[in-house]
């Protein structure tokens, strides 16, 4: 998926905006996955934003935001532990966004030491996304080149 996405986060907005975020282009009902554990901050429905997600990272230090949602996962609460990689919504143009452009507004942010998630510093997610992985040899380092754990 990295190969399809665009860097949008300098791009400019109505209003003398600036994007602060990127958009993530896919066909309308794509479930959305956590982009890590946390807990469900906020539930919004806004007129820019429309469906969306405000979600904590396990340390509170920093926010993912989820917008334009068709619609969010069944049960999904305010509160509610996620683990990285479960759905909790599914891709729409709800908000501002075009009818005939479904996408994920996707954004990452820094939150003040009071934790307010409408007042947080946004950073671009975009580096953070098309990153290359590092191999599991290189994260664990019991584990020998083929993989298999060291038995010393």
């Amino acid at each position: 998926m990295p190969d399809a996405l665009a860097n949008t986060f300098d791009d400019a907005r109505s209003q003398g905006r600036v994007h602060e975020a990127i958009d993530i282009m896919a066909a309308r009902g794509t479930p959305v996955l956590a982009a890590d554990d946390g807990t469900v901050e906020k539930l919004f429905d806004s007129e820019p934003g429309g469906l969306t997600v405000y979600q904590f990272d396990p340390s509170r230090e920093v926010i993912y935001y989820y917008a334009h949602l068709d619609r969010r996962a069944d049960g999904l609460a305010e509160g509610q532990v996620l683990r990285r990689g479960e759905v909790i919504g599914y891709v729409g143009s709800t908000g501002n966004a075009s009818a005939d452009a479904p996408h994920l507004h996707f954004a990452v942010m820094l939150p003040g030491p009071e934790k307010r998630w409408w007042e947080a510093s946004a950073i671009n997610p975009y580096p953070l996304l098309t990153r290359p992985a590092v191999p599991a040899a290189v994260e664990d380092p019991a584990a020998t080149p083929s993989g298999a754990a060291d038995p010393r």
